[in-house]
């Protein structure tokens, strides 16, 4: 299975990226990972509704160029369903078993994802009613496949 975390933004903190690093070889045994970063706007302090429907806008449009078709499209999203562990994995299970080999995972920027990007999901997830930093969001995200990946394959993970 091919999939693929679209994120905007570049994770600047070595720690994050070392993580980051960590959980794709770990992947390497049950996946094909590809991270991809779409370049990120600048988003003035106190900015109008305006301006940021304009930058989720930019954001959205980098992205789009990344969803290919016949890819599953799982958006990142607050509003979106809350998965447990084991839920999460009978998802990506569920998917295989329907035939779907690509799956793409997109994380918003700081103010989140386009309404484009959103409609375009085939599935909005959300991990908790909090706000987490999107760049943490990519290692909490390529944890919680990998833990799926362990599940689904019956391999022993801590809990």
């Amino acid at each position: 299975m091919q999939i693929d975390i679209i994120a905007v933004g570049k994770v600047k903190e070595s720690y994050l990226r070392d993580a980051i690093a960590e959980y794709s070889k770990r992947l390497g045994r049950y996946c094909k990972l590809g991270i991809i970063e779409v370049a990120d706007e600048k988003t003035p302090e106190n900015a109008s509704e305006g301006v940021e429907r304009q930058i989720k806008a930019k954001e959205g449009e980098r992205i789009a160029k990344h969803l290919r078709d016949g890819a599953y499209v799982i958006a990142l999203a607050i509003d979106g369903k809350m998965l447990s562990s084991e839920g999460l994995a009978n998802e990506i299970s569920q998917l295989g078993l329907r035939g779907v080999s690509h799956i793409q995972l997109v994380i918003g920027g700081s103010i989140g994802l386009d309404d484009a990007i959103l409609s375009r999901a085939d599935y909005k997830l959300s991990f908790s009613k909090m706000t987490f930093p999107h760049q943490l969001m990519r290692v909490i995200l390529l944890e919680q496949i990998y833990r799926a990946f362990k599940i689904n394959a019956h391999e022993p993970y801590h809990k």
